[in-house]
């Protein structure tokens, strides 16, 4: 039960960090991209730049894991996430990509009242 609501609320996390994303004038290229190494929650393009962007979601009031969603993108997570971005990128993943050699890692940040309802989202550029 614990883990579908986790689960549950780490997918709206992610629907809101990606409308995030949609309203900044970025296009989705794909979500969830599954990996050996893990999976990629979203990587986006704008017309300059690709991103890879983990979104870590967290409940207000909850007193598991870090202070706050972005504490918990460790060193470990991060050598992880560049090891999935080359595995996207190399198996040529999307054709709609963009022809651009900037690429980023941004990481966003969302917590929600354990109902759901979102109360703040933190989108760092280039966190990593």
């Amino acid at each position: 039960m614990a883990i579908d609501l986790r689960r549950r609320h780490g997918e709206l996390g992610e629907t809101i960090a990606e409308q995030h994303l949609q309203h900044r004038g970025y296009r989705i290229l794909a979500r969830n991209f599954r990996t050996r190494f893990g999976e990629l929650d979203l990587i986006a393009a704008d017309e300059r730049t690709l991103v890879f962007c983990e979104v870590k979601t967290r409940l207000s009031g909850s007193r598991r894991g870090p202070a706050g969603p972005l504490d918990a993108i460790g060193a470990r997570k991060r050598e992880r996430l560049r090891r999935m971005a080359r595995q996207w990128l190399a198996e040529g993943a999307s054709a709609d990509r963009p022809l651009t050699e900037n690429l980023r890692f941004d990481a966003i940040g969302v917590i929600l009242t354990p109902a759901g309802r979102l109360i703040a989202l933190e989108h760092v550029e280039a966190a990593f």
